[in-house]
């Protein structure tokens, strides 16, 4: 199964996308699918679970198999009906697996979060989930899987599309496809003018303004993109220039502390407290960049603390900040403690996703973008090499040659971290740049 997934090119369908030939290749006592999807407008996940949930069911037992767990556990918010009901009928065949329902709050798809409702046990600092014995899968990468398992590379991309847009739906195209052709098939912008987040609206990127977006293009781990009006106050919080932020801090804080209260890592037990890294930034103590402040690198970057902030303040982004000064001072991260206990309010402290809608301003943009099920077919496409953690992958294709759809194009360099890259369609190759190559047909 581990070589499978290696020659089909399996990366973490979202976030980072992290090689799952990698990350599958251990021994775990538990292997978590998060099917939480806590990020408000975002609907890829829950309508997989609804309409691929034998195939997502089955790579997931194999997945429990190949790293001898104990439980595969699904995990989903309470809110998704109709994917509990096709679910725990699909596990009645496996017994190893088992559904956990969440509340609907952010951040419920960290995968701390996840760990540690799944299980009972708290992600050591700076640490990843399978130090406490735990693997942590996306949904869709299950389906990749799947696929995997039945000789498919990756050339598919399950992608929302959503915000201010005539209809808001959820495609299927080939990796490479242009966010253009994704507008156009949507029936294009209710605005005029629109900025883009690619992701999520907490933790997703304002792309560079381009008047049609030509130049960005569908990657294994796209999970959406949202439309939004240029002057929202989520694209304007988004663009917010770090300077700005630290002069804010300085005439605007209170020192409440909201933002340490409300923020997922604390209330886990990790030893990072944003309150006390705004007052540093308040008081313009930056000069000396030193220890004091390695508590930053413990951030997870979830925007949480900016929703608590009575001011709009954003620790998360000053944390940002202080990570990059350490960085280039040499400080390393040295919180690793893994005897953590968990706040008592932890339960209570938890952020609603209505209040957060609601926060956000999105409440005009929230609704279904139902999946279209029939592959979209796309003339040309635009692959990069690296479109995961590690190494970018090397070249196996000339210039102008003919390639079928699933040949081989980005090979994982030797013994290096990486993922191999594949032809969504059939077509010939340009060269366009040392990282870039498009395919038409």
């Amino acid at each position: 199964m581990i070589n499978a997934i290696k020659v089909a090119g399996v990366v973490g369908a979202g976030g980072a996308g992290f090689p799952s030939h990698v990350k599958y290749d251990t021994d775990a006592e538990y292997v978590i699918v998060n099917g939480a999807e806590c990020e408000p407008l975002l609907q890829v996940d829950q309508q997989l679970m609804v309409h691929e949930a034998s195939k997502m069911v089955e790579a997931l037992w194999h997945i429990v198999e190949t790293t001898g767990s104990q439980k595969g556990i699904i995990a989903l918010k309470n809110k998704y009906h109709d994917a509990i009901e096709v679910l725990s009928e699909e596990i009645k065949r496996y017994p190893q697996l088992s559904l956990l329902i969440l509340e609907n709050v952010y951040p419920a798809g960290d995968e701390h979060y996840i760990v540690y409702e799944a299980t009972g046990r708290v992600v050591p600092e700076g640490g990843i989930p399978i130090q406490v014995g735990a693997v942590v899968t996306n949904v869709e990468t299950l389906i990749n899987v799947y696929n995997a398992l039945k000789g498919e590379p990756v050339i598919y991309k399950y992608v929302s599309i959503v915000g201010a847009v005539r209809q808001p739906s959820t495609y299927i195209v080939p990796v490479g496809t242009s966010l253009k052709h994704l507008m156009d098939l949507s029936g294009g912008s209710l605005i005029e003018t629109y900025k883009v987040i690619d992701g999520g609206p907490m933790m997703g990127k304002v792309l560079s303004s381009n008047e049609n977006y030509n130049d960005v293009f569908v990657k294994k781990t796209s999970k959406g993109f949202i439309i939004l009006p240029e002057d929202h106050d989520l694209i304007l919080s988004k663009e917010k220039r770090v300077e700005r932020i630290l002069k804010e801090a300085q005439t605007a804080c209170c020192h409440c502390d909201l933002c340490t209260d409300l923020c997922p890592r604390y209330l886990e037990g990790h030893r990072i407290h944003p309150s006390k890294l705004m007052r540093i930034a308040s008081y313009n103590s930056l000069g000396d960049v030193n220890a004091s402040i390695e508590e930053a690198y413990l951030c997870c970057e979830c925007g949480l603390c900016e929703q608590a902030c009575v001011m709009n303040l954003q620790p998360w982004k000053v944390n940002i900040y202080l990570k990059s000064l350490m960085r280039e001072k040499g400080i390393q991260n040295t919180l690793k403690n893994a005897e953590l206990e968990v706040h008592p309010f932890r339960a209570e402290r938890q952020f609603s996703a209505g209040r957060l809608i609601y926060r956000l301003d999105l409440s005009d943009y929230y609704g279904t973008a139902p999946l279209n099920r029939e592959i979209v077919e796309v003339d040309e496409v635009v692959i990069s090499n690296c479109q995961h953690i590690g190494a970018s992958g090397k070249l196996v294709v000339e210039e102008g040659a003919y390639v079928q759809q699933g040949t081989l194009i980005f090979k994982i360099p030797e013994e290096q971290l990486g993922a191999n890259i594949h032809s969504s369609i059939s077509g010939k190759v340009t060269i366009l740049n040392p990282n870039e190559i498009k395919i038409c047909r």
